[in-house]
């Protein structure tokens, strides 16, 4: 099954908690302080893996994650940092945040590393806190929580050359003849239900070649298979634009070569400016020639036509000679360029503040995520050091500005006190 498409869930791990804890010698119960930090969350990394062609991993598994970070321990001793996740793709997936849409990564290379998430922070052990008048802090902070977030892979395939045309016009026929590949063949639309790679071998020239599943008139806006096969043809350098020239099937050759071009417009105007040249296929049936003079009067002057037959081979040789030759004049294929996309770590100076429906200033942010990991309540040095912080931060200067009173509610986190100026 060949699987282009999927969403998936990541996770980098949490950081591990600092440890409150203090020094024990002998004829003295409390010494100083002398808790660690907890080790960092492992990280999310997507890897290219040539040997895989297809997302149909991601079809059984949709959650990954990293491992936590460690506790810190006693004696100073740091937690052990998580192990990074490393998820295997094949070259040519992109991957984009499923929120936005905007696209995070590019893979397109095999051996490529891409970090798409960074692991969540130790917290500080009690250590850190101590200062010349806070001798034996009884408080540390915990590790930092990251967040579940859902990404997009997509995988577009990777070649040179996109044969395109309606179904059953010849296109795994031509891939077979002129590679080793060999895509399953029937005399019945939609043979091909998923892209087939060819490497093909011209003299000294070497070139990979993908049949595009056939398209249909509404392709663009998600008909038939085509919605689900056009991305593929965006990384390719030029088109092949095979045509059933004979119209056997009691089509008409010049409708349906108007109408491919349409869904190819439709779908991005990058693939309508494709390098592309035309393969008049089954030229041996009867009503090709008459067809063909027709075909050539319409659309010779703009692109270049070659009359072919997938089945005998006859004239394949003078359609591989110009593909080469049109190569040779195309940039060398490379990953998207997209504007810079990252998860990016909140502002742990950044607050902001509201008024409930009862009166109570509401004071939320990073910030406050940051003093919940810090704060222990019933520790009278680790209420203080929040206070600190919010008067160095900003907070009570931006209470006074927004009309707090003494006596006024404030709230931080699931703490309520009140305001004294």
């Amino acid at each position: 099954m060949f699987v282009d498409r999927e969403v998936i869930s990541i996770k980098s791990g949490d950081g591990g908690d600092g440890m409150t804890s203090f020094m024990r010698f002998k004829g003295i119960a409390t010494g100083g302080p002398d808790g660690g930090d907890g080790g960092d969350g492992g990280s999310i990394y997507f890897v290219g893996d040539k040997s895989k062609s297809s997302l149909i991993d991601f079809q059984y598994t949709h959650k990954y994650s990293a491992e936590n970070g460690g506790k810190g321990d006693t004696n100073n001793c740091h937690g052990r940092n998580g192990a990074d996740k490393y998820i295997a793709v094949p070259p040519g997936t992109v991957i984009k945040d499923r929120d936005s849409n905007r696209i995070i990564a590019d893979v397109y290379y095999d051996g490529q590393v891409v970090k798409v998430l960074e692991g969540g922070r130790g917290g500080k052990g009690n250590v850190r806190f101590a200062t010349s008048k806070r001798h034996t802090p009884h408080f540390s902070q915990k590790g930092e929580k990251t967040p579940v977030r859902y990404v997009v892979l997509e995988l577009k395939v990777i070649a040179d050359v996109g044969l395109v045309g309606f179904p059953n016009v010849g296109k795994s026929t031509m891939l077979s003849k002129i590679s080793g590949a060999k895509p399953k063949i029937a005399n019945y639309h939609f043979t091909t239900i998923s892209p087939n790679l060819g490497v093909v071998k011209h003299y000294d020239d070497t070139f990979i070649v993908a049949d595009i599943p056939g398209l249909i008139e509404g392709a663009a806006e998600g008909a038939g298979l085509g919605h689900d096969f056009l991305r593929h043809i965006e990384r390719t350098r030029m088109l092949v634009h095979v045509v059933d020239i004979s119209g056997v099937e009691g089509r008409d050759p010049i409708d349906d070569f108007i109408k491919i071009n349409a869904e190819l417009a439709g779908y991005s105007d990058l693939l309508a400016e494709l390098p592309q040249i035309v393969m008049a296929n089954k030229c041996d049936m009867y009503g090709a020639e008459e067809n063909l003079k027709a075909f050539k009067k319409k659309f010779g002057r703009k692109y270049k036509i070659f009359p072919c037959s997938a089945i005998s081979a006859e004239g394949l040789g003078a359609v591989l000679d110009e593909v080469s030759e049109v190569l040779k004049t195309l940039p060398e294929p490379a990953p998207i360029e997209h504007d810079l996309f990252t998860y990016e770590r909140p502002n742990s100076n950044n607050f902001e503040i509201e008024r409930d429906e009862d009166g109570a200033f509401v004071v939320f942010g990073p910030l406050v995520d940051m003093l919940i990991r810090n704060v222990v309540l019933d520790d009278y040095d680790s209420l203080a050091y929040m206070q600190k912080t919010l008067r160095d931060k900003g907070v009570i200067k931006e209470l006074r500005k927004l009309g707090a009173k003494d006596g006024d509610v404030v709230v931080i986190g699931d703490v309520e006190f009140d305001f004294i100026d």
